[in-house]
C-alpha cells in the first residue's frame, strides 16, 4: 500500500485563508503544518478554515494541533472552521470529544 505524502495547499480569498490538508497528519509533519500556520494563526482579521477532505489519517499529535488552533482562535475571538471532514476522521473527532468544539462550514 502506497502512502501519499502529507501536503498543504494554502488559498486566500477575501480574507478567508483555507488550508487544504491531504495525506497523513501525524508527528512527522508537525513542522510543515506549523510553518503553514505561523503567518496566519494569530491574525484576528482573517477567517481560518481547514479543509480536511483529502486527509486520510490523523494521530493524537494531529488532534492536538487542531485543539491548539481552536484554543488560539477562540482566545483571539477570531473565526475558525473546518470543512469536509472524512467519515473515519469525524468518528475519531466524535470519540475524542473534539467535534463539539469544532464548527463545520459548508464549502461556499
Amino acid at each position: 500500500m502506497k502512502v501519499e505524502p502529507f501536503q498543504i495547499v494554502h488559498e486566500e480569498t477575501n480574507g478567508q485563508h483555507v488550508l487544504y490538508l491531504a495525506g497523513e497528519l501525524d508527528l512527522s509533519v508537525v513542522p510543515q503544518l506549523n510553518s503553514a500556520l505561523e503567518p496566519i494563526l494569530q491574525r484576528e482579521d482573517i477567517t481560518l478554515i481547514l479543509n480536511l477532505s483529502k486527509l486520510t489519517y490523523i494521530d493524537s499529535t494531529g488532534i492536538g494541533i487542531i485543539v491548539s488552533i481552536l484554543k488560539t482562535r477562540d482566545r483571539l475571538n477570531a473565526p475558525f472552521y473546518v470543512r469536509e471532514i472524512p467519515a473515519p476522521i469525524k468518528r475519531l473527532f466524535d470519540l475524542t470529544g473534539i467535534s463539539k468544539y469544532l464548527i463545520e462550514e459548508a464549502e461556499a
